[in-house]
């Protein structure tokens, strides 16, 4: 298993306050218990014995540091920990007979209590081991999190951009299209309807900077795009925008509404003959902007579907990729009207 980049320094300060607490508790309780020894043995005794407890244990620290076993390696752990034990005590013992052992009291009082240094040692080890196993398994599964919610992210970022950018090319081609069928028969309109492309492709670069925008900006753009459509078929589109003013400055995801329109053109006049209406109307339901784009169709030659074509699609996939849900675009027919309805949740 991977290292964690932390270091026992992480430790330092609580594994520092731990051993004054038990260097005091050792004192207090030696002084207690075993009035007859000099302060000067009681404080020799706690001390040393504590600060070789503490390297011992800032050594396992940085074993777990690079080692981190899985659970049914915790017995290797826990049998190193009783190898640190013995050789904390063989250590402890041995220096505390060199400073304390001209008492021959003191020699039997170390003597009796090896058993209980021991074991004492051996619990505070395996604590603070196990507490550092789960503290750098922790630290080791938040980071993996981590990197996977990075990696969600760029790839919904990715996707959401790519999205985007395969709605250009179709509408693009049309303008090109109606751009060349024009330039014989009417140049003026043709000039006017490049200019109006370029205005729009251009605003599409800006657009690209910026997830959301208020609703009253993609509207601006929206009727950039409907300038085109008209220079396209002629009177036979007409459009009707209806904005509740409660709704202008609530914001949505750029370039939302430039597919949704598109296919209602797409089943408004290519089935059609005469004069087609399209309508886009806006409102605010609780905390979502709630927009309804409708156009008319001929139920004998046009059979719209929910999610029919790319466009539609394409903007249910982009919703659910920024808001976790589908049910944020729907479709509907009544009568000889198609209706799309788009939700917006807002924030608060």
């Amino acid at each position: 298993m991977s290292s964690s980049p932390l270091t026992a320094k992480r430790f330092l300060t609580p594994l520092i306050i731990a051993w004054v607490v038990l260097v005091t508790a050792q004192v207090f309780f030696l002084r207690s218990y075993f009035p007859f020894f000099p302060l000067y043995t009681v404080l020799t005794d706690s001390l040393l014995s504590n600060f070789l407890l503490l390297v011992a244990g800032l050594l396992m620290l940085n074993v777990t540091k690079y080692y981190l076993p899985s659970t049914y390696q915790y017995t290797s752990v826990i049998a190193a920990c009783l190898v640190l034990t013995g050789l904390w005590l063989f250590v402890s013992n041995t220096f505390l007979k060199i400073f304390l052992g001209d008492s021959e009291v003191y020699a039997a009082f170390l003597k009796n209590s090896l058993i209980i240094r021991a074991g004492f040692a051996f619990l505070v080890l395996t604590i603070l081991t196990i507490a550092a196993i789960l503290w750098y398994n922790w630290v080791e599964r938040q980071k993996v999190e981590q990197r996977r919610t990075d990696a969600d992210r760029l790839s919904r970022e990715a996707e959401l951009f790519k999205l985007r950018q395969q709605l250009q090319p179709h509408f693009l081609f049309n303008s090109l299209n109606s751009i060349n069928a024009l330039i014989g028969l009417n140049p003026q309109q043709a000039r006017r309807m490049v200019q109006q492309l370029s205005d729009f492709l251009r605003g599409t670069l800006k657009k690209e900077e910026s997830q959301m925008i208020s609703l009253t900006e993609e509207i601006n753009y929206l009727n950039l795009y409907l300038e085109i459509e008209k220079v396209r078929f002629g009177n036979r589109l007409m459009t009707s925008i209806s904005i509740d003013e409660d709704t202008k400055e609530l914001q949505l995801p750029t370039l939302l509404l430039q597919p949704i329109v598109e296919n209602a053109i797409k089943f408004g006049l290519y089935d059609t003959i005469g004069e087609t209406l399209i309508t886009i109307e806006s409102t605010k339901e609780l905390s979502e902007l709630c927009i309804m784009v409708s156009n008319p169709f001929d139920p004998e030659t046009s059979l719209p579907k929910t999610g029919t074509g790319f466009g539609l699609s394409s903007i249910k996939r982009r919703l659910y990729l920024l808001y976790g849900r589908n049910d944020l675009l729907s479709t509907k027919t009544k009568e000889n009207i198609y209706y799309t309805i788009v939700k917006i949740p807002q924030q608060a």
